[in-house]
């Protein structure tokens, strides 16, 4: 069984990130974690994410939010992939949440539009890339 597998058979226990470490990654370079992010979704792209449904993403500015901890991820599709984004242009989309939400959608222990309802993931920007983001 591979660590994914094992992440998602077990229970995440409810937690907010401190305030310090909300603090101190604000003051922080968002572009390490932006990095991280990334790769992730580009180690996913093609395997998990459908190159062809996020097709509309292309060249959208794109920022998650991380709330409780204090990161602000900027970045877009391209052709080739996922990159950071250094931009203070306003995002297509921006989502927001808490670590613990993001951990829960990204391990399907939650659905998406239960924290969406909930209040819990908000959603800003363009409504229709919203839609595929949560979807996907």
């Amino acid at each position: 069984m591979d660590l994914i597998e094992t992440l998602r058979r077990a229970r995440i226990p409810q937690f907010t990130l401190p305030r310090l470490v909300g603090a101190v990654h604000a003051r922080l370079p968002q572009l390490p974690p932006t990095l991280g992010l990334t790769t992730a979704l580009n180690l996913a792209l093609d395997r998990i994410l459908p190159r062809d449904t996020l097709a509309p993403l292309t060249g959208k500015l794109v920022c998650l939010r991380v709330t409780d901890g204090g990161l602000t991820l900027h970045f877009t599709l391209t052709p080739k992939g996922f990159r950071p984004a250094v931009s203070s242009a306003k995002p297509d989309l921006m989502i927001s949440a808490r670590a613990r939400d993001f951990l829960a959608v990204a391990l399907r222990e939650a659905v998406p539009a239960t924290r969406f309802f909930n209040r819990r993931l908000l959603m800003e920007g363009d409504t229709e890339l919203g839609l595929l983001v949560k979807n996907t």
